[in-house]
């Protein structure tokens, strides 16, 4: 028995310690964003796409780097690739893999795919043949199956086949980690967290100097900007994640982890992080979910139309993101409002450095402002801009600067 114990303990080493390799996937654009994060992080990327990367990581990585990127959507840990040509040669190569040593025979699982294959004119079929595959494997060898649907709570298995190549993957996160777990209540259009701390990534703010949102909605770039500003993981209190459904993982090295990083945060940052908007209802929503992200104590949150928005000594940053007039209707109105933003920019907020986050580029055009850097980001399917503005006093016209990125 001792013998036998031995053994396990030393496979369950080996497999922490072991190399994997992962793709983490982010929204479009947001790839720069995070390879920095991983950078800093001491990662380097083996190669990157315009919606992710592939790096290598043991498991202890892929369980911290769940709890610290800001920037990615999920993890996935490689568990085979292979060539395939049709349904059957799939549900072989599938049901080969050793499943009894991965996850739990009287779990949980949920297949999702992204399939483009001749053979298979609905994803939801290659799905049932890869479920079959792994139910048909640890009923021989363990006398039991483990139950199947489409939550994402628990092991979820993700299948990549294109053409003839064919991946099959651990989704680490399980569900998005832009669920962070304290936005209970999102309000109207919110931005999801991971793309809220990708703007703030692509504003190079880290903390430092003061942090300004008018217009706040349901508190998230503010809440996002504190955990920037703290050094925190931002998955740090999360309590499930994929990786917890599979039999690489032990509870006692994810605690071990999340230790460190909290002793590794940084609560004396001076800079202030404040968040106002003209609607009480969403002031008292933002000040719920900083309170479920733990970080109420580090924004000053105000009910009070934006032109109001307490403007502290800079330099700092202010980040808006106006209605677009896509999701909520109203471009006449808004057309007056944008050129109202650009006069609250310039009259009041002398010395920052402004970012306006917009789906409509029409729009934009009403702000008036000569714009130092333009980037493009998705929020869902909308195609947006993050324009940058070097707010200066008077008639004093900004500098071109040497980075300009025009991307339109």
């Amino acid at each position: 028995m001792g013998i036998f114990f031995d053994i396990i303990f030393c496979q369950r080493i080996i497999s922490i310690m072991r190399k994997y390799k992962i793709f983490i996937s982010t929204a479009r654009n947001l790839t720069p964003y995070l390879n920095q994060e991983l950078l800093s992080l001491g990662f380097k990327e083996l190669s990157v796409l315009n919606t992710g990367l592939f790096l290598e990581a043991t498991f202890s990585d892929i369980m911290r780097l769940n709890l610290c990127l800001h920037s990615a959507n999920h993890i996935f840990l490689l568990i085979k690739e292979f060539k395939c040509s049709g349904p059957e040669e799939l549900y072989k190569q599938v049901y080969d893999i050793e499943w009894e040593n991965i996850i739990f025979e009287d779990g949980y699982i949920s297949i999702f795919s992204n399939v483009s294959n001749l053979t298979i004119r609905d994803n939801r079929f290659a799905n049932l043949k890869c479920k079959d595959a792994i139910v048909d494997r640890l009923v021989r060898i363990k006398g039991k199956r483990p139950d199947s649907g489409p939550l994402r709570d628990k092991t979820v298995v993700y299948l990549y086949w294109i053409d003839n190549h064919c991946a099959i993957y651990i989704d680490t996160s399980g569900e998005s980690l832009s669920k962070r777990g304290y936005r209970k209540i999102p309000l109207k259009a919110p931005l999801q967290e991971t793309l809220a701390s990708g703007i703030i990534l692509a504003t190079n703010w880290q903390g430092k100097t003061h942090f300004v949102n008018p217009m706040c909605g349901s508190g998230t770039l503010a809440i996002e900007a504190a955990f920037i500003a703290l050094n925190r993981a931002p998955s740090i209190f999360r309590k499930n994640f994929g990786f917890m459904h599979t039999k690489l993982f032990k509870i006692s090295v994810l605690e071990g982890i999340r230790k460190e990083l909290l002793n590794k945060e940084n609560r004396n940052f001076n800079s202030k992080i404040i968040a106002t908007d003209i609607d009480k209802d969403a002031i008292e929503a933002s000040y719920k979910n900083a309170c479920l992200a733990q970080v109420e104590n580090y924004i000053e949150f105000k009910a009070c139309d934006y032109k109001e928005t307490p403007i502290p000594q800079p330099p700092g940053i202010i980040i808006i993101n106006p209605e677009y007039g896509i999701r909520l209707g109203r471009i006449n109105e808004l057309e007056n409002s944008y050129g109202e933003i650009g006069d609250f920019l310039k009259q009041k907020c002398s010395g920052f450095t402004a970012y306006i986050f917009s789906g409509n580029i029409d729009l934009l055009k009403k702000v008036r402002l000569k714009t130092q850097k333009k980037l493009i980001f998705f929020n869902a399917d909308i195609e947006c801009r993050l324009y940058e503005y070097s707010l200066y006093e008077g008639s004093k016209r900004a500098p071109k600067s040497t980075t300009e990125h025009n991307q339109e």
